[in-house]
């Protein structure tokens, strides 16, 4: 791959996409930062780095987007699939169609834009597709059993594609970050929905918002600046001999060992203990003889 290969990027209007085009483009890579609405890409575009409307549930933006950088170079040498978002919610409360969006953005608008850049790679012998996972690609706690399934797709679909393409001198990677000061928390907040009526998770689910907004994703939780995710995204496109995944931050890296390592009755014990979970509350319960997780439970 040369050193100026150019680079499709998605996701761009903020965090690891907005910083990962900055870093690329300073290094003198002709970069394509794109977004939903490229409004949002104006401060990339003073930059000089070019911008472009792309949508991953839409199919004429993706082809419009890739074609724009096959008319220009040949192929898109380096494809950066990093947007997303957290879908947030116990599995009996998540309607179909929220689980469809969730995976049409994750995992299937990803999916078809590898379709889409890799018929020019393979003529080139040559490219890089870089798959923005997370640590959430190896485990997956309560509340986020939707977003952790796409990201669990995400590692399986990168291993087999990883296999496939190398013969012709293709090159994938996969990036798993932990908890980074991006905007990530916010967004995945707001997907749990305020508690309604008899709903046997709204305690639940307000005590994993604050959980996430005030200590999974700060830098006293251990989350990591976006600068360190972005240092290793670049290197993971750049580098000659990339490795098969890159974690980053120490959460990522032990929570990931744990699981690797722990049988699942010890690795659901450490869960307990980390997250929230909902209330036992049987009918005849009386409410006075409840005891909130809050009380029980030590969070990461």
């Amino acid at each position: 791959m040369t050193a100026l290969a150019p680079a499709l990027i998605t996701g761009c209007s903020s965090g690891m996409g907005r910083q990962t085009a900055l870093a690329l483009h300073r290094k003198g890579h002709p970069v394509y930062a794109t977004a939903r609405r490229p409004d949002d890409l104006a401060a990339l575009a003073a930059e000089g780095i070019t911008t472009l409307a792309l949508d991953v549930t839409d199919e004429q933006s993706m082809a419009a987007a890739v074609t724009r950088v096959e008319e220009e170079h040949g192929a898109v040498g380096v494809l950066v699939n990093n947007a997303a978002y957290g879908l947030h919610l116990p599995v009996e409360l998540a309607g179909p169609e929220e689980v469809r969006a969730q995976f049409e953005t994750n995992v299937f608008g990803a999916v078809r834009l590898v379709q889409l850049v890799l018929p020019a790679m393979r003529a080139a012998g040559s490219g890089r597709i870089v798959n923005i996972s997370s640590m959430g690609g190896r485990f997956s706690p309560p509340g986020g059993g939707f977003y952790h399934a796409t990201k669990h797709a995400v590692e399986a679909l990168s291993d087999s594609l990883r296999l496939e393409v190398a013969p012709f001198g293709i090159k994938v990677v996969v990036v798993q970050p932990g908890p980074t000061l991006t905007d990530f928390a916010g967004t995945a907040v707001t997907t749990m929905h305020g508690p309604a009526d008899h709903d046997p998770y709204g305690t639940f689910r307000a005590e994993l918002a604050d959980m996430y907004a005030h200590k999974t994703f700060t830098r006293r939780g251990g989350a990591v600046p976006v600068e360190t995710a972005t240092r290793t995204i670049v290197r993971a496109a750049t580098t000659a001999r990339p490795r098969a995944r890159y974690a980053i931050g120490t959460v990522a890296r032990t929570v990931m060992t744990a699981r690797r390592l722990l049988p699942d009755a010890a690795f659901d014990a450490m869960l307990r203990r980390s997250f929230p979970l909902p209330l036992h509350a049987p009918i005849r319960q009386s409410p006075s003889k409840r005891k909130s997780k809050t009380e029980e439970s030590k969070w990461l």
